[in-house]
């Protein structure tokens, strides 16, 4: 939709773009770690552990079944690990807006 049609009947529409233009220009970290280590990490090192888990029990009959148990603790493990760090890193740094 054109911007121009949209915003034409907006009270605020000056005030909108100078919003959006003061958005546009936050500097601030970037998320990209975060966010890797929020859902890309935990989720590798569950498949690892699985992996792991189930080369070593290759000889019993449920191998996937009891991998899974050490799988999700060390997925969970990571988890509260990330945490941790993430939370001692936000108190380090300044907020900047």
């Amino acid at each position: 939709m054109d911007n121009q049609k949209f915003c034409q009947g907006c009270e605020q529409q000056h005030s909108c773009r100078q919003i959006y233009r003061q958005l546009g220009n936050t500097k601030g970290s970037s998320v990209v770690f975060k966010v890797m280590a929020a859902f890309l990490l935990p989720l590798t090192v569950f498949i690892a552990t699985l992996a792991v888990s189930e080369a070593i029990l290759a000889k019993l009959q449920m191998q996937t079944a009891i991998s899974f148990l050490p799988a999700l603790l060390a997925a969970f493990i990571c988890i509260l690990i990330t945490k941790a760090v993430n939370k001692r890193f936000s108190k380090n740094q300044t907020h900047q807006i």
